[in-house]
C-alpha cells in the first residue's frame, strides 16, 4: 500500500508536537454532522411542544372563561337592613359598575393601566420599559401587568412569580379581552381584586374600612383602595395611616397627571381625610345569633348543594339590630357591677374541691396536654400546669365568669328581635349558646303552668288555697316538704296572691288538688317546652329542666292571647341573584282561650306592681307582666316577661353549676330582672324603633 505522506512530513511529524497532533485532529464527516443538528433540532422541538403542552394545560377551559365563578360571600342582613354576619372564605359582595363612583375607574386605570382602552390585554412597550428596568436593577422594580392580566391571575392562576405563569397570564389576558367589553372587564376586575384585612371586592372593602357601600365612597376614599392594590399590608390605614395617606396622594397625583382631575379638584382632594371607620369583616354585634343563623343555613344550604361560604346568599333575619345594641348594653351594664359583687363574695378556698376539678379538667382540654404523645410528656405537663398560678388564676376567673342568656321575640310572628348568647358576646364565635343550648332548672318561673292549668278548668285567680305545710311522699320513699322562701306560712291566700308573691307552699298544694300534674305537664309541652317533665309535684317549683329559648317563647302564649308562635330567626334566603331560594312562615297555634290568657296576664301583672318582680319598676313603667324564677343555691336566676308588643327571657348563672349565687343577690329579681327592665326602658324610648305604647286589652265580653 503507497505511503500518501512524503519522507519530510514523516520527519516533521516525529519531530513536530504541534504539527504531530494537527495531524491527529481528523475532519467531520458532513453526513455526521448533518444528523447530529437534525437530531439537536428534533429533540430542541420535542422540549418546545412539551413544554407548550404544560403551558396551555394550565389554561382556564372555554367554559370558565365565559363563566367566571369567583366565591361569593354570604351577607347576613337584619330586619332593618344592617350587614351583621358574613360567611366567606374569600369576604367578597359584587356590585354593578353603574354604582361606583366613575372617579373609582379614573384612579384604578391612571394607577393600574393607563392604556387600558388602547390595549388587547398586553401593553409590549410597558412590558420592554419593565424588563430594561428590573434588569438594570437586578430586581423586579417596575411592574407591567395590565389590568386584564391581573384579573387573569386572580380568577384563573396562582401568584407565584415565574415564567410559566406569566406566559399563562397573557395568553389568558387576550382571551379575557377577546370575549369580554371593557366595562365587563373592570366590573369583574373591582369585584374581584383584593384589599386586604379578608376584604374581596370594592364593596366588602369600602364596608369594611369605611362602613359605607362603594356607591357612597370619597374621591379621597376611593384613591386609597386603588393605592392599596399595590400592597395590602404595606399600605394599611388601619395599622399603617401614614404609609396610606402617601399612597392616596400618589393615585390622587397620577389621577392629575392623566387628566382625570382638574387642578382645583386635586388640591382639595389632597387635603380631604379618608375618614376611616374600621369595624372589622364581621363585627361583633349579635355573635350568638349569627353563628345560630350559621348551623340552621348549613344544614338547610347541605341538603341542597349549596355552599354558604362561596356561593354569595343573602340571608334576612328577624334580628332587629337596634334591639340588638339594647340587649348587649343591658347585660354589660348590669353584669359591670354584679360580677365585681359575685367576685367579692365567692372564696374558693371554701369550694376548694369545685377548683381542684376545674382545673384538672382545664389541664387535660389543654393544647399541650392534648399534643403530647407520650404518658410522661403528659403526666409533666400535668404537674407543670398544676403548679402553674397563672393558669390556676385564669381557670378561676373562667369558672366565676356569671353568664348570661336572653331572648327577646315578638310573640305575634315569632320573630326573635335580640339574642345575647353569652356575657362574652364581643367575642362569642363558637362557644355555648346560653339561650338555645343549655338546660337548666327554671325554679318558681314554672308556676304560670300549674296556675294557667286551673285558670282554665276554672278556677278563679281570687279562689284560695292553704299557705301551709304540705308533705308529699316522694317515690323513692322519702318526704318531701317544700319551704317558703321567706321561712313564712300562714292562712288561705288567693291564687293571684299565690303567684304574685311565689309562694311555695300554694303551687305545691295548687299542683295538688287543682292543677293535676299530667294536665301541667302536657300544657307546658303543648306551650312548647320539649325537655322531659318527670310527673312529680316538685315540678310545681321548677325542678324540670328547660332551655331558655323555650320558656320564652312560651310566655309569648299569654302575651299574644294563647296563641303560640314558634320563634324563628330567617325570613328569606335569596341566591346572587335575588331570586328567593327559600321563604320561612309562621307557624301558630292556639293554645289557651283568651280569656285564660288575660286573666293569666293579668296576675303576672301583679308580680311586677308590688310583687317579686318589682324590681323592674325602677327602670320601667309601662305596662308589663313577668314571673321571676330562682332555684336551690342560687345556681340559676331567671326573669321571664312580656308587654303588648314583646316578649323577653333572661337566665343568669355560670357554666359550671357548681359554682352559684351565695345568698339572696342571686335571686331572679335581682340577678335577672334588672337586664330585662333596661332592655325595655331602651327599647321603648327609641323612637325610631317606634313601638306604641298601648296596655294589655281584655277580649271581647
Amino acid at each position: 500500500m503507497k505511503n500518501k505522506y512524503s519522507r519530510e512530513e514523516m520527519d516533521r511529524y516525529f519531530a513536530d508536537p504541534k504539527y504531530r497532533n494537527s495531524r491527529r485532529r481528523r475532519k467531520k464527516s458532513p453526513a455526521k454532522d448533518s444528523r447530529l443538528r437534525a437530531a439537536i433540532y428534533a429533540s430542541f422541538t420535542v422540549l418546545v411542544l412539551i413544554y407548550g403542552f404544560y403551558v396551555m394545560s394550565g389554561l382556564p377551559s372555554t367554559k370558565q372563561l365565559e363563566n367566571p365563578k369567583p366565591d361569593l360571600t354570604t351577607r347576613i342582613l337584619s330586619e332593618d337592613g344592617q350587614i351583621i354576619g358574613r360567611f366567606y372564605q374569600e369576604n367578597r359582595d359584587v356590585t354593578h359598575l353603574s354604582k361606583i363612583p366613575p372617579y373609582v375607574v379614573s384612579a384604578l386605570i391612571s394607577t393600574e393601566d393607563r392604556t387600558f382602552y388602547t390595549n388587547w390585554g398586553l401593553d409590549p412597550a410597558r412590558i420592554v420599559s419593565a424588563f430594561f428596568e428590573d434588569l438594570i436593577h437586578l430586581r423586579v422594580v417596575q411592574g407591567a401587568s395590565t389590568i386584564a392580566q391581573q384579573l387573569a391571575r386572580n380568577l384563573y392562576l396562582n401568584q407565584s412569580v415565574t415564567l410559566t405563569r406569566k406566559i399563562r397570564e397573557a395568553i389568558t389576558a387576550v382571551e379575557l379581552e377577546r370575549r369580554y367589553t371593557k366595562r365587563e372587564i373592570l366590573s369583574m376586575y373591582l369585584n374581584d381584586v383584593y384589599f386586604g384585612r379578608g376584604a374581596y371586592g370594592i364593596e366588602s372593602a369600602s364596608e369594611i374600612y369605611f362602613d359605607e357601600p362603594a356607591s357612597r365612597l370619597t374621591l379621597s376614599q376611593a384613591a386609597l383602595l386603588i393605592g392599596m392594590l399595590r400592597n395590602p399590608a404595606l399600605f394599611d390605614p388601619v395599622a399603617h395611616p401614614g404609609r396610606a395617606h402617601l399612597i392616596k396622594n400618589v393615585v390622587l397625583h397620577n389621577m392629575y397627571k392623566n387628566g382625570k382631575l382638574s387642578r382645583q379638584a386635586y388640591e382639595r382632594a389632597l387635603r380631604e381625610p379618608f375618614n376611616l371607620r374600621y369595624r372589622g369583616a364581621s363585627g361583633e354585634l349579635a355573635s350568638g345569633f349569627v353563628e345560630m343563623v350559621r348551623e340552621k343555613l348549613d344544614t338547610w344550604a347541605k341538603k341542597r348543594g349549596i355552599n354558604i361560604y362561596r356561593d354569595g346568599l343573602t340571608v334576612y333575619t328577624t334580628l332587629d339590630s337596634r334591639m340588638q345594641m339594647y340587649a348587649d348594653s343591658a347585660v354589660s351594664q348590669h353584669l359591670r357591677a354584679y360580677q365585681k359583687i359575685f367576685d367579692s363574695r365567692w372564696n374558693w378556698a371554701e369550694n376548694r374541691a369545685t377548683l381542684d376539678s376545674a382545673v384538672k379538667t382545664a389541664i387535660e382540654h389543654s393544647s399541650a396536654y392534648g399534643d403530647a404523645s407520650t404518658t410522661v410528656e403528659k403526666d409533666d405537663i400535668y404537674r407543670r400546669l398544676w403548679n402553674d398560678s397563672a393558669f390556676i388564676d385564669s381557670v378561676e376567673r373562667a369558672e366565676q365568669r356569671i353568664q348570661v342568656g336572653f331572648v327577646c321575640i315578638d310573640p305575634k310572628n315569632g320573630y326573635i328581635k335580640a339574642m345575647v348568647a353569652s356575657s362574652n358576646y364581643k367575642h362569642f364565635h363558637y362557644g355555648l349558646n346560653h339561650v338555645t343550648q343549655i338546660v337548666r332548672q327554671c325554679g318558681s318561673a314554672f308556676k304560670p303552668f300549674v296556675y294557667t292549668v286551673a285558670v282554665e278548668d276554672g278556677y278563679s285567680p281570687s279562689y284560695k288555697l292553704l299557705n301551709q305545710p304540705i308533705t308529699i311522699i316522694m317515690p323513692d320513699g322519702s318526704d318531701w316538704t317544700p319551704q317558703n322562701a321567706n321561712g313564712k306560712f300562714g292562712g288561705e291566700v288567693t291564687l293571684s296572691d299565690a303567684l304574685k308573691y311565689s309562694i311555695n307552699a300554694v303551687a305545691v298544694r295548687a299542683i295538688q288538688e287543682i292543677a293535676p300534674v299530667r294536665k301541667v305537664i302536657a300544657l307546658a309541652h303543648k306551650m312548647g317546652i320539649t325537655t322531659y317533665i318527670p310527673p312529680y309535684a316538685s315540678i310545681a317549683l321548677g325542678a324540670s329542666l328547660v332551655i331558655p329559648i323555650q320558656l320564652a317563647s312560651a310566655y309569648g302564649v299569654f302575651a299574644d292571647r294563647g296563641i303560640l308562635t314558634k320563634p324563628i330567626a330567617i325570613v328569606k334566603i335569596e341566591d346572587k341573584y335575588g331570586n328567593v331560594l327559600w321563604r320561612n312562615h309562621t307557624i301558630s297555634t292556639e293554645i289557651l282561650s283568651s280569656r285564660t290568657a288575660y286573666t293569666m296576664t293579668n296576675m303576672l301583672e301583679g308580680v311586677v306592681n308590688g310583687g317579686t318582680g318589682q324590681t323592674v319598676r325602677q327602670y320601667f313603667y309601662l305596662d308589663c307582666a313577668g314571673k321571676t324564677g330562682t332555684t336551690n343555691d342560687f345556681a340559676d336566676a331567671w326573669f321571664e316577661g312580656y308587654t303588648p308588643q314583646l316578649v323577653a327571657g333572661v337566665w343568669v348563672g355560670f357554666d359550671d353549676q357548681r359554682v352559684h349565687f351565695t345568698n339572696w343577690y342571686g335571686q331572679g329579681a335581682d340577678a335577672a330582672a334588672p337586664i330585662w327592665a333596661i332592655f325595655m326602658r331602651d327599647v321603648y324610648n327609641d323612637r325610631a324603633i317606634g313601638l306604641p305604647i298601648t296596655s294589655f286589652v281584655p277580649p271581647q265580653g
